[in-house]
């Protein structure tokens, strides 16, 4: 590893972590102040700390075993935060500010939760991280890039949460409701039928196609773009200002879902596995990548 390639992967991740902060700081601008910080940027704070300590042993031990559950723990850690702060500055948290911590402790422990079992079973290691665990600095990338998916997915519930003047339940809360609900369904679902299709020895190298795998190529990730879509609305009545900088939430989950580690990367592995399958090429051919649509009969 030269020095150039080792400062290169420095500078990445202090331009990502001034992304973030700077991000958090305008979504944030008229978020209550907790200690004397307003608390969504102090939430983002907190979010790079997180993950920066739990870098150390990982670069020690050279592992990634712990990578997604420290993304748990960074988002539990944020809401929490933003709890804490509106509880303190208005005495409890409205019926919205619970709601919405709600829907995000859900998802995070759900899916925290599915992902630790998922790769406990894989052996323990990630694909993602096979060359550059060995490689400190362009590992450290990773985690602090982890912090920043946190800090921009999470923007509009934690905005919503710290909010100085609650507003009252309306047609926006139950729509985002409404949203957050179908797109929770949708990946909670998805990922069980495919976690049981894979646990069957009988499918060992094949591809699904069933459930929700007939109406979309990745039906769990339609499903996360929607619940965070969700919160958005939900969020809306509340921004203002730079804090309308949240509507890049979902366009951030959407964009890295499809663009930068989701759809892309599984559609390059699964060509390299079933290319040359006419089963698999025409299921590619008549199956959204990511809406769904009811399968062709």
């Amino acid at each position: 590893m030269s020095f150039a390639h080792a400062g290169r992967s420095l500078i990445i991740a202090v331009i990502a972590a001034n992304i973030g902060l700077a991000f958090a700081w305008g979504a944030g601008s008229g978020s209550i102040v907790y200690s004397g910080v307003p608390a969504v940027l102090l939430c983002a704070v907190v979010a790079f700390a997180v993950n920066w300590l739990a870098f150390i042993p990982a670069a020690l031990f050279q592992s990634d075993r712990f990578y997604d559950t420290t993304g748990a723990i960074t988002y539990l850690t944020g809401i929490a935060l933003a709890c804490a702060a509106a509880i303190e500055a208005n005495g409890s948290l409205d019926v919205r500010s619970g709601v919405v911590a709600g829907m995000v402790a859900v998802w995070t422990i759900r899916l925290g939760s599915f992902l630790f079992t998922r790769i406990h079973a894989a052996g323990g290691t990630d694909v993602r991280f096979e060359k550059i665990k060995v490689n400190p600095p362009r590992f450290f990338v990773a985690w602090t890039l982890q912090a920043v998916w946190v800090i921009f997915t999470a923007a509009a519930a934690l905005v919503v949460i710290t909010a100085p003047e609650p507003q009252p339940l309306g047609a926006f809360f139950w729509a985002g409701a409404a949203l957050w609900v179908i797109g929770f369904a949708f990946e909670v679902l998805a990922d069980e039928q495919k976690r049981r299709f894979k646990a069957d020895p009988a499918n060992r190298g094949r591809f699904i196609t069933t459930g929700l795998w007939a109406w979309s190529q990745h039906p769990n990730y339609f499903g996360e773009i929607t619940l965070w879509t969700g919160i958005l609305v939900i969020a809306l009545p509340q921004l203002s200002g730079w804090s309308w900088l949240v509507i890049a939430s979902p366009l951030f989950v959407a964009l890295l879902l499809t663009r930068v580690s989701g759809t892309n990367l599984l559609d390059a592995i699964a060509k390299r596995r079933w290319g040359d399958d006419p089963a698999w090429q025409a299921y590619r051919r008549d199956t959204p990548v990511l809406f769904p649509r009811p399968p062709r009969t």
